[in-house]
């Protein structure tokens, strides 16, 4: 029996913005998998922002279709589709963080989903939330950051605060918005080393929109390329060549096959992941 996918698109065509009618991305089929890590890469204004919000159903399908774990969330109410996206995790690039709030509140703010915001706001933190805080700054070199101030923070220490929100969470999906835009290449590969493990370790799946394509081509075993907000290519980082690369980044059509997907030669032993 076929597992039931984390997330599926279906010719999805998406706006930027609920209040936006143009689609910033168009025609996507896509699946992910529980468990699985995927990196999306594509040139500024490519759409790998709205590809993120249009899977966390932030914004409403222009046409085609969005499945999350198995449901459409815009055939339920609101209340079942708000259940619904506490069963994932958002991580915008540039992280929502109150400048007077304690790191320790930035970062469990990511139990909120689950807990109920009125719940989290009238209960606070127990000493085992604070630890559970403690561990994940600790995953991202912040363990003596705890109890400061979001406003001393640097621009980068802000951004590894905002992955330690999704690694406190319980969500089963973590959709990550370029989350190495601030750091250097020391504390990118830390930070994103770590995000995988803690994805990894509770089989939790991770899209992470990249422009670090080296970083991509290392960490992630799958990348999907958009242009134009299309997805040009879906395979194996193996077959992600230099020559697509420079065509994809020049904004060039990257596809010899016709329109659509590129389909790359899968290496032995991998699964069938492309042209989902």
């Amino acid at each position: 029996m076929t597992a039931t996918p984390v997330v599926e698109l279906q010719g999805l065509s998406a706006a930027a913005a609920p209040s936006a009618r143009a689609p910033a991305v168009q025609a996507l089929n896509l699946r992910v998998d529980a468990g699985e890590q995927l990196a999306v890469i594509g040139a500024s204004g490519a759409g790998k922002t709205s590809l993120l919000l249009a899977m966390a159903c932030a914004v409403m399908p222009l046409a085609g279709g969005l499945r999350l774990f198995g449901q459409d969330p815009w055939h339920l109410t609101s209340a079942e589709r708000q259940r619904l996206r506490a069963r994932l995790f958002l991580a915008p690039q540039v992280p929502p963080l109150p400048p007077r709030q304690r790191v320790v509140s930035a970062v469990m703010a990511g139990r909120l989903p689950e807990r109920g915001l009125w719940r989290g706001l009238a209960l606070g933190w127990s000493d085992a939330e604070a630890q559970r805080a403690h561990a994940a700054l600790q995953a991202f070199d912040l363990g003596d950051k705890l109890w400061q101030r979001v406003d001393r923070l640097s621009g980068g220490e802000r951004q590894r605060v905002g992955l330690a929100r999704a690694w406190v969470s319980e969500a089963a999906l973590w959709l990550v918005d370029e989350p190495l835009s601030a750091l250097d290449p020391q504390r990118a590969a830390q930070a994103i080393a770590s995000l995988q493990d803690a994805a990894r370790a509770a089989g939790r799946s991770l899209v992470c929109t990249l422009h670090q394509v080296a970083v991509a081509r290392e960490r992630f075993e799958r990348i999907v390329a958009l242009q134009a907000g299309r997805i040009v290519y879906d395979g194996p980082s193996a077959g992600l060549d230099n020559e697509l690369l420079d065509a994809l980044y020049r904004g060039e059509a990257a596809s010899s096959s016709g329109p659509g997907v590129v389909v790359a030669d899968e290496p032995p032993g991998l699964p069938q992941t492309l042209c989902r």
